[in-house]
């Protein structure tokens, strides 16, 4: 691992730029109302268009990736991300009133463009360039540390920068963008293909074989990741609300408030992707533990309608959530084999978009009602996300992801691994081989051998 520790320096610089691609406009957003003379509403599609794209357009990288390599869609991606900051940033800079919206919006649309075939071919791509689990669990808890940094960093940076000019977030993401540029193109290696890539009809067939024999974890993991997203991103803008129109909190303050509970979020991932290593029921028990415990915290914060209450247990409960996402990422990346792992991951990654993009609207309808209503909904949510890694995940420890019924597949690669073993076991082993031999020719007959229990 630590011959690529700088290939892990460089892709982790994308999550933390398309994070903050996105999530440092959150805290600014009212300014920006203000300045372009827009209503709430055509302001927050600024946020929307962004995800929304990524949502329709990451299963289509993650196939292009899959086909044509991860490196040779990363990097047109990062170009198209920072030349859709860079429209943005020169139509807020020259352009007034809806003109100048109307081509905001459209370079938000462009770096929406950019970030679904940047960071969610990041995590097949570590996959491809790990052969043991461990390396790929710990290199996944560094990603996903990093995705999170982004969301710690993004409430401040964007109001500070905004402090200087209030479309300077616009203008950074290009100058971002270039930064990961440089480091993917010049210290990413990614591994040799050694298989003819397949044709599109192939790969389609191929992903509905997954998806029929593998759907039952899958769709289990990929509703969890929604969850997850779902609560982080739901109980941010409460809070961004809150604390701005009864304690009027605004600025860079604010956004250090919104920074706790975020912190404890990377904490959390960097600590659980090095403690997980490749034990996949470890993994299923810490991602259960994580939304139990934030499922316990948003319960209790419903009783309690106190910001402190709300901060210091939302901080406990985003713990949890980042316990459990590099058990996610994890999962998904070593379930599925290499041919598939590029769209299945996008797959994935569309889910957590979906999260993102409905927490806020969704606390928006809510926030006008009853306290206990609106964390008893959202506790509701994580309670779902913990009955569905209890019942769906069944890993078994250091199993590989399956169906739950098994496959020639698996078989075989069984019996290839039992036969590379004998073949290892050395000469000391071969007089006892000839005693079984010869057991077997005297009427005989080993016991069948036994398929794994499916981890899942």
């Amino acid at each position: 691992m630590s011959d690529k520790k700088w290939d892990l320096v460089a892709l982790a610089s994308i999550p933390v730029i398309m994070t903050l691609g996105n999530s440092m406009l959150i805290p600014i957003l009212p300014q920006i109302e203000r300045e372009l003379k827009v209503s709430s509403f055509k302001v927050s599609m600024l946020i929307t268009v962004y995800a929304v794209v990524a949502i329709l357009l990451i299963p289509l990288a993650g196939y292009l990736s899959d086909r044509f390599g991860r490196k040779v869609v990363i990097i047109p991606s990062l170009v198209i991300a920072a030349v859709g900051g860079a429209i943005a940033g020169i139509a807020a800079w020259i352009l007034n009133g809806d003109v100048a919206y109307w081509t905001i919006l459209g370079g938000r649309f462009l770096q929406g463009v950019g970030a679904a075939g940047a960071f969610p071919i990041v995590i097949p791509l570590v996959g491809d360039m790990f052969k043991n689990e461990d390396e790929v669990s710990k290199s996944l808890g560094i990603i996903e540390t990093s995705n999170t940094f982004g969301k710690v960093l993004s409430p401040i940076l964007g109001a500070a920068l905004a402090v200087w000019l209030w479309y300077s977030p616009f203008l950074a993401i290009p100058v971002l963008c270039l930064i990961s540029l440089i480091l993917v193109i010049f210290l990413v290696k990614t591994p040799k293909r050694k298989e003819k890539p397949p044709t599109f009809s192939e790969f389609v067939a191929s992903i509905r074989d997954v998806l029929k024999e593998k759907g039952r974890w899958l769709y289990a993991l990929f509703a969890i990741g929604g969850i997850c997203m779902f609560l982080i991103f739901g109980v941010l803008y409460y809070l961004s609300e809150t604390l701005e129109s009864e304690f009027a909190l605004k600025g860079v303050v604010k956004g250090l408030v919104l920074a706790i509970p975020l912190a404890s979020l990377c904490l959390a991932s960097f600590m659980a992707g090095k403690w997980i290593g490749k034990n996949k029921s470890r993994m299923k028990w810490l991602g259960f533990a994580g939304l139990a415990l934030v499922t316990v915290s948003l319960g209790i914060i419903g009783m309690f309608d106190n910001i402190y209450v709300v901060v210091g247990l939302f901080t406990l409960g985003s713990a949890g959530i980042g316990a459990a996402l590099p058990c996610l990422d994890t999962l998904i990346t070593e379930g599925v084999d290499k041919k598939q792992r590029g769209t299945i991951t996008a797959l994935f990654s569309s889910m957590r978009f979906i999260g993102v993009s409905l927490g806020p609207p969704v606390v928006s309808l809510l926030i006008g009602s009853h306290h206990f209503l609106l964390f008893g909904i959202l506790a509701a949510s994580g309670a779902v996300g913990g009955l569905l890694t209890l019942l769906a995940v069944k890993p078994e420890k250091g199993g590989k992801p399956s169906s739950g019924q098994g496959s020639k597949q698996d078989d075989q690669e069984e019996r290839d691994v039992q036969d590379n073993q004998e073949k290892q076991d050395g000469q000391d082993k071969l007089p006892k081989r000839r005693v079984q031999e010869s057991e077997t020719d005297q009427g005989y007959r080993p016991s069948p051998l036994r398929r794994k229990k499916s981890p899942f």
